[in-house]
C-alpha cells in the first residue's frame, strides 16, 4: 500500500501518481481523478485534464485494448509491446479492413497528415480518411465501429487521444507531445515493463506478469520468461504464506520492515489496485466477491484487502462491508478525506455498524 501510495498518501502530483502505477485505467475522467486523488495529499481537482493537455500524460489505447493513462515515457514501452503483436497483419485483419501490410505505412501517413493541423472526432477523421480513393472503402467501418482499426494506429504511436469536445472524444497526433521520443525497442521495453510491474505491484509471480503484460498486451510467454531471466540479479525470490514471488532486490529490505496496515480507502470501481494483479488474485479480493467487483462495484478497501463496496448519490456515501465493519470513525475519516478528492461535501449514511 505505500509502494501504491495508499497507505501513507504522497504530496505528489498527478503525473506522479501515474508513473508509480505505469498505468491508470481512464475509461472517465471522473472516475480516474478519483484513483488519483486517492493516493494524492492534495487533489486538485482538474488536475488529470491539465496533465493530458500539458503532454505531462498520453491518453491511449494500452491494456487489454482499453484506455489508460501513462507519462510518454511509460507509454512507449507498453505500445511497444503491443505493436509487437502487428494484430493488423493477420489474415482476419487484411480481410476485414482490405488493408494489406504494404498499405499500412500510407495508411499510417495519411491518418498523421489528417491530424497535422489538430484534434479530430473520430468521425471528422473517417471523413477526411474516406475521401482518399485509396480508403473510400473504410466508409462502413468509420460509420459503424471503427474503433478497432484507431486502436492498432494507437499502439503504433501515431495518435492518441485529445481533448473532449462537446461530449465527444477527439484524436490527435502523438508526436506533437513534447515528451513523445517514440516507440522503445522491444528487446529494451520487455524488461522495463517487468522491472516497472514488480516495482508497482511486488511482490509478484510470473503469472501475475503474464496476466498484465501477457494478457494485457499480447507478450508472448517465451519472450516474458526471457526479460525475467535477464533481469537477474535485479530481482529477489520471497516467500508470501509460503508461495514463492519476485520482488526488486533493492525493494526487500522496505519489504521485510513494513507492518501490516489497517488503513480503510475507498477506490473508484477498476482501480489499479485490483486491476494490477486482476481480480482473480484472492489475497486481494476475496473469492465469494470477486463477480461483484468485476463488474465494476467500488472499492472499500481494509489494510489492502477488498471489504466491501461503496456508492455515493448526491451529498451521501453509502458502505456495504462483506464481513465485519471497521470501526466506524476510520470510515468517516476516508469519506472526509474522498470529500476533498471529489471538491464538495459528504457525509457517511449507511454503515453496518
Amino acid at each position: 500500500m505505500r509502494r501504491q501510495l495508499l497507505d501513507p498518501v504522497a504530496d505528489v502530483s498527478a503525473t506522479d501518481v501515474v508513473r508509480a502505477l505505469g498505468a491508470v485505467a481512464a475509461q472517465s475522467d471522473a472516475t480516474t481523478e478519483l484513483a488519483l486523488g486517492a493516493r494524492q495529499l492534495r487533489p486538485r481537482p482538474g488536475e488529470l485534464v491539465h496533465a493530458i493537455s500539458d503532454g505531462m500524460l498520453v491518453r491511449t489505447f494500452a491494456f487489454r485494448g482499453a484506455v489508460h493513462v501513462a507519462t510518454p515515457e511509460d507509454a512507449g514501452v507498453f505500445l511497444a509491446l503491443r505493436a509487437s503483436s502487428r494484430m493488423w497483419e493477420l489474415p482476419s485483419w487484411q480481410t476485414y479492413y482490405g488493408l494489406t501490410p504494404s498499405d499500412w505505412p500510407a495508411f499510417r501517413q495519411a491518418v498523421r497528415d489528417a491530424l497535422a493541423d489538430g484534434p479530430l472526432t473520430p468521425d471528422d477523421l473517417g471523413e477526411t480518411l474516406t475521401a482518399e480513393p485509396a480508403f473510400r472503402h473504410l466508409q462502413k467501418v468509420f460509420a459503424d465501429n471503427p474503433w478497432t482499426l484507431l486502436k492498432a494506429l494507437a499502439w503504433q504511436g501515431d495518435l492518441c487521444f485529445g481533448p473532449a469536445r462537446d461530449g465527444q472524444a477527439t484524436l490527435q497526433r502523438l508526436d506533437g507531445n513534447p515528451g513523445w521520443s517514440g516507440l522503445v525497442e522491444v528487446d529494451v521495453a520487455g524488461p522495463r515493463a517487468v522491472e516497472s510491474y514488480v516495482r508497482a505491484y511486488g511482490p509478484t509471480t510470473p503469472a501475475h506478469l503474464q496476466y498484465w503484460l501477457g494478457e494485457g498486451l499480447g507478450v508472448r510467454r517465451g519472450h516474458l520468461r526471457t526479460w525475467i531471466a535477464g533481469l537477474g540479479e535485479q530481482l529477489a525470490s520471497v516467500e508470501v504464506e509460503g508461495e514463492p514471488a519476485l520482488v526488486l532486490r533493492e525493494d526487500v529490505e522496505e519489504l521485510t520492515a513494513a507492518g501490516p496496515s489497517t488503513t480503510v480507502r475507498l477506490l473508484p470501481r477498476y482501480d489499479q489496485w485490483v486491476l494490477g494483479p486482476g481480480t482473480a488474485d484472492p489475497h486481494v479480493v476475496p473469492v465469494a466477491q470477486r463477480a461483484a467487483i468485476s463488474r465494476g462495484a467500488n472499492l472499500a478497501v481494509v489494510g489492502g484487502v477488498v471489504r466491501g463496496t461503496w456508492s455515493q448519490s448526491d451529498d451521501e456515501v453509502a458502505v456495504a462491508w462483506f464481513e465485519d465493519a471497521p470501526a466506524r470513525a476510520a470510515v468517516e475519516r476516508e469519506v472526509e478525506r474522498l470529500s476533498t478528492v471529489i471538491g464538495r461535501p459528504l457525509r457517511l449514511v449507511a454503515d453496518p455498524r
